[in-house]
């Protein structure tokens, strides 16, 4: 049998050995909790960076929206000024006929056939000013609209026959 006998200083390399195992444990645990702490940091600030983007994109996103307001608020303002300008000059326009037909009935006869027929005239002028100046274009927009739906077929033929002519009288 052989005897296993131990030198004293085979016994003390097992000792290094083992503190050296132990060194080399303790190191590995101080450096995988080392890790640990680094990447929960790590982890931390992206979340926070993350945090900070979304804020940044949200705000952007925000102020975005704004300026698509104001700017859909300022062309529906201009649309209106301009709609209520073309009011205005029709309103005017009415108020030119009307003075037209004033205009006719104090200067042609009065008596006649010729007086009857100026004065109808005149009196045409006159409703038809006096129109414009109550209806305005946008008025007389959904007057013309009221009449098409009412009367679509009319509405069709008068438009082809208005492209005819001008479509002869463009290529004449």
């Amino acid at each position: 049998m052989a005897s296993t006998s131990y030198t004293k200083e085979d016994r003390k390399g097992t000792e290094h050995f083992d503190k050296a195992k132990d060194m080399g444990n303790d190191m590995g645990n101080k450096s995988k909790d080392t890790a640990t702490g680094v990447m929960g940091a790590v982890k931390e600030v992206g979340s926070e960076v993350m945090d900070k983007a979304k804020n940044i994109g949200a705000t952007v996103v925000d102020k975005a929206k704004d300026a698509a307001t104001s700017v859909g608020d300022m062309a529906t303002s201009a649309a209106g000024a301009v709609g209520q300008k073309a009011d205005d000059m029709t309103a005017a326009a009415g108020h030119g006929i009307k003075g037209f037909g004033d205009t006719i009935a104090r200067n042609a006869p009065q008596e006649g056939w010729t007086g009857a027929a100026t004065q109808a005239v005149a009196e045409g002028f006159r409703g038809t000013g006096r129109y414009m100046e109550d209806a305005k274009l946008s008025g007389m927009a959904h007057d013309v609209e009221n009449v098409i739906k009412n009367h679509p077929i009319p509405a069709l033929l008068i438009t082809f026959g208005i492209g005819f002519c001008l479509g002869r009288a463009l290529s004449d």
